[in-house]
């Protein structure tokens, strides 16, 4: 049976999605429309969302369930 390989992650979540999204807005940016375009837009969004919503699990104001 293979392990599996571990690392830890040098960025945050956040940043990582942030990256990922000016990556994707950039890339779209030099096509033209098309479908391409579209997927990679909508990678761009998901990855936003992606980034308000660990944003809104890490906030202080969300509690465990007890």
């Amino acid at each position: 049976m293979q392990t599996r390989r571990r690392f830890k992650q040098t960025e945050t979540l956040s940043d990582r999605l942030a990256d990922q999204a000016a990556r994707c807005r950039e890339e779209a940016r030099a096509l033209a429309p098309g479908r391409r375009r579209e997927m990679l837009l909508r990678q761009a969004r998901q990855d936003e969302t992606a980034m308000q919503i660990e944003m809104w699990l890490r906030s202080p104001g969300l509690r465990a369930p007890t």
